[in-house]
């Protein structure tokens, strides 16, 4: 027999949840064939074969978690040859499970559900959304349930995050109010961000804690927090710095786009030099944010609003950016973070 662990699929991921197998034991199998689809916290991914050959063992089933580099498929000794030809069941799910429209799938993962007790009304006995829900409230309501996917990693990084950074806030307001009405906020923060990284290095950088080391990165790879239905997903967009509007809209909505429907590449989700938090669109103004190591800076936008300040001496109604800015302390000195604020507020108040 040889063996084949889950390999590592992203920087900072440890462990991926089984979704569906799309082979069973006995199937042949040849080289790059969708073996096995995992979620992480970042996305649904799917796994190929790493070679041609008959699978004897799967070595988990569908809804256990499985840590990179555990074993995942055992495969006989001999392999016969690839010929190109692929054999077995590519279906996302074996050929025993439940009929089940693919929403319906999709919400029983969510919940937590075996589709297996789910009493069937659709058409040719097809398991619907509905009947998902219907089985999700007959479970007692103080059950529980564990966490999974995005949210079981997000629970585990903020714990990591809060055992290990050494976290200072500082705020202010930028004074918004010669945008024009259309202007696109996030990606004027984008180049604020850009700007401030360019008068203050130091929080453009990571930090090993193990070996005492910081590394100043010479471009802004940001990371944007997303908010989707399952938690919070980064996707990181490259060198903002030298990007245009342009290419930064196109960027944003892109990967956006794809972190919401759980298919952003795993590489997209790699290298953050330091992270935009835009939670003003929900609500909120200022916040202490969670930096994620080994960043060593948050920047948050809270919700802009009119406010009566003080204009050569005489009251004025201007439209106010809030901005929080968390740091590692360890690694960051108030004076650097005080600096790339400036820097951010002096870009966001410039002319549209």
């Amino acid at each position: 027999m040889t063996t084949f662990a889950l390999p590592d699929l992203g920087e900072g991921l440890h462990a991926a949840e089984v979704v569906a197998w799309h082979a069973n034991p006995g199937d042949h199998v040849v080289a790059d064939q969708p073996l096995v689809s995992v979620e992480t916290d970042k996305a649904v991914v799917e796994v190929p074969a790493p070679h041609a050959g008959r699978i004897a063992r799967l070595c988990a089933k569908v809804g256990d978690r499985v840590q990179v580099g555990a074993p995942l498929v055992e495969f006989e000794e001999a392999r016969p040859p690839d010929v190109g030809a692929v054999v077995g069941d590519l279906r996302p799910t074996p050929p025993t499970a439940p009929k089940a429209m693919p929403a319906a799938r999709k919400r029983a993962h969510e919940l937590g559900i075996d589709l297996a007790a789910v009493t069937a009304s659709g058409p040719n006995e097809t398991i619907t959304v509905g009947d998902v829900d219907a089985a999700a409230a007959r479970r007692p309501a103080a059950e529980g349930e564990p966490l999974r996917g995005m949210r079981h990693a997000m629970a585990a990084n903020m714990a990591r995050a809060g055992a290990e950074i050494v976290p200072a806030t500082v705020t202010d307001d930028a004074d918004i109010d010669n945008w024009a009405h259309a202007e696109p906020v996030t990606e004027r923060l984008i180049r604020a961000v850009a700007a401030g990284c360019a008068a203050a290095p130091a929080l453009n950088a990571w930090y090993d804690s193990r070996a005492m080391r910081r590394t100043l990165h010479p471009q802004v790879d940001l990371g944007v927090a997303v908010e989707t239905d399952d938690g919070l997903i980064v996707p990181v967009v490259r060198d903002v710095g030298r990007r245009s509007q342009v290419d930064l809209r196109a960027a944003l909505d892109d990967l956006k786009a794809a972190a919401r429907g759980r298919t952003v590449a795993p590489a997209a989700l790699k290298g953050a030099t330091i992270t935009l938090s835009n939670f003003g669109m929900l609500a909120g103004r200022h916040g202490a944010l969670t930096v994620m190591p080994p960043q060593v800076a948050i920047l948050g936008a809270g919700r802009a609003q009119p406010e009566v300040v003080a204009i050569d001496g005489r009251p004025a109604v201007r439209r106010r950016l809030p901005l929080s800015l968390t740091f590692d302390h360890r690694v960051v000195t108030g004076g650097e973070a005080a600096r790339f604020l400036r820097a951010v507020i002096d870009d966001l108040e410039l002319p549209t």
